[in-house]
């Protein structure tokens, strides 16, 4: 009677399950199946094709992404990507270089060359025309592309493909390919930099265009010689040939888009690290007679710099040169530079709040005066509304007693006596009658009419 080794029957058991995992992962993986290969071809060759219908629709998409990046609308910008035709050259020369087809190429290549041609002079002609010429947000991001734009470049296309080659073509995906490998705005942002003469924005998003381009049609060719689409004419020799030009051209795309990958990187590192640098270096005993008013941060490759501007007691050089070191080693910052600019004469942080205090209070008491003021104007504006109603009330009961009065008016007058010194305030009527006289006996009874309707003991007549 033989035993099985313990070991040995697990080590079996385990290869088993991962045989399992392998084909049932394969299983899922799986896409020559629902490859609908002539479709796929046909589909593409079509697409490929530049007149009419889709000549006119570029021009449209172009002059809409135009708008949308003018007006830093995204959502115009995404529009004009999804009708945008720019797509079919692209995969065109994918598949032609996969299934090694020169007439396919050719035709690819050419329309390809002609829509950005195109595409350049309508974005060209609109900056030209447009009252809008600042450099939005929208237009910037497309100037300096990095690694990350090869990925989704290459990963978007690769979707895309994928998506081209199936029986039943998920639009949804196609149409998301569309936004997220984003050829249109680039090309309306390099003819930006045509109309207004700024190349930088002109090479930028051309690069950009390019990357794009480039990863699009390469990973359809890799999806187009995996799935294994029928070839028009083998040759062994060509083939290799075109795997060493596609590895050359990969490198040659990918190198400066890593440097800028890398550029971005460092000085994203350099702003956070500097940031956390001038925090806690508040908190040290070099500044606690000090304070930091400002602070400016510098990125260049070479050697970043941090200014801050100090007041307070005056750091030594022996200070400046440790923060400087304390920068450097505890904050990874070996290459920056630390600029402090300071007031040049020692200041007494206390007796500043204080004078800080002082000039608040007094803005308090300013407030407050004006505030007095106001009151008292607003008072003395009701006061004179309320005169002016009663005026206009006395006025129609003496009309109606002295139908000879022409016209009727009263104010209160500050009078001064120089000789005695003596100031006072007396309400005081005006009289005019209609035959120009004087009426002794009525302007008598009015005034004794008036003392007791205004309840005063004082009262002046002017004619």
């Amino acid at each position: 009677m033989s035993t099985t080794d313990p070991k040995e029957k697990r080590k079996s058991q385990f290869f088993k399950k991962l045989r399992y995992w392998f084909k049932r992962l394969a299983q899922l993986t799986q896409l020559k199946e629902d490859t609908d290969y002539e479709a796929t071809i046909d589909n593409i060759t079509k697409s490929v094709a530049f007149q009419g219908m889709n000549l006119w629709i570029l021009f449209f998409a172009i002059i809409v992404a135009s708008v949308g990046l003018n007006v830093n609308s995204t959502a115009v910008i995404i529009g004009a990507m999804l009708i945008s035709p720019l797509m079919g050259p692209i995969n065109g020369l994918g598949l032609a270089i996969g299934t090694f087809d020169g007439e396919l190429m050719r035709k690819s290549l050419t329309n390809l060359v002609i829509m950005v041609v195109i595409s350049l002079l309508a974005s060209s002609l609109y900056f030209l025309i447009s009252p809008l010429s600042d450099a939005q947000s929208e237009l910037l991001a497309r100037i300096n592309p990095t690694i990350y734009d090869v990925f989704i470049a290459f990963f978007g296309g690769s979707a895309g493909i994928v998506a081209l080659t199936r029986k039943n073509q998920p639009m949804t995906v196609i149409a998301g390919v569309a936004i997220a490998t984003a050829l249109m705005p680039p090309l309306c942002t390099a003819g930006y930099g045509l109309a207004t003469f700024q190349f930088r924005f002109f090479f930028g998003a051309l690069y950009l265009f390019f990357i794009n381009s480039f990863f699009i049609a390469l990973s359809t060719f890799l999806f187009v010689r995996y799935l294994g689409f029928p070839q028009t004419k083998y040759d062994e020799k060509r083939a290799t040939a075109v795997k060493r030009i596609i590895t050359i051209f990969t490198i040659i795309v990918i190198i400066p888009s890593l440097i800028a990958a890398i550029n971005m990187i460092r000085e994203t590192a350099f702003h956070t690290q500097a940031k956390k640098f001038v925090t806690e270096i508040q908190e040290t005993p070099y500044f606690t007679n000090r304070q930091v008013f400002n602070v400016d941060r510098q990125f260049n490759r070479s050697e970043p710099v941090i200014t801050m501007s100090v007041v307070g007691a005056p750091l030594s050089s022996a200070d400046i040169t440790e923060i400087q070191q304390t920068m450097r080693t505890d904050y990874g910052l070996k290459t920056s530079k630390l600029v402090i600019k300071q007031t040049g004469e020692t200041i007494d942080i206390t007796k500043q709040n204080e004078i800080i205090e002082n000039m608040l209070d007094k803005k308090d008491e300013v407030i407050r005066q004006q505030d007095s003021v106001i009151e008292a104007l607003h008072s003395k504006m009701s006061n004179m509304e309320q005169s002016q109603a009663l005026s206009a009330q006395i006025a129609k009961e003496l009309y109606v007693q002295y139908p000879d009065l022409e016209s009727f008016a009263m104010e209160s007058i500050f009078y001064s006596n120089p000789q005695t010194g003596h100031n006072e305030t007396i309400p005081t009527i005006y009289l005019r009658w209609k035959d120009g006289g004087l009426h002794k006996q009525s302007e008598e009874a009015i005034v004794k009419w008036l003392k007791v309707r205004l309840e005063v003991d004082d009262l002046k007549v002017i004619h």
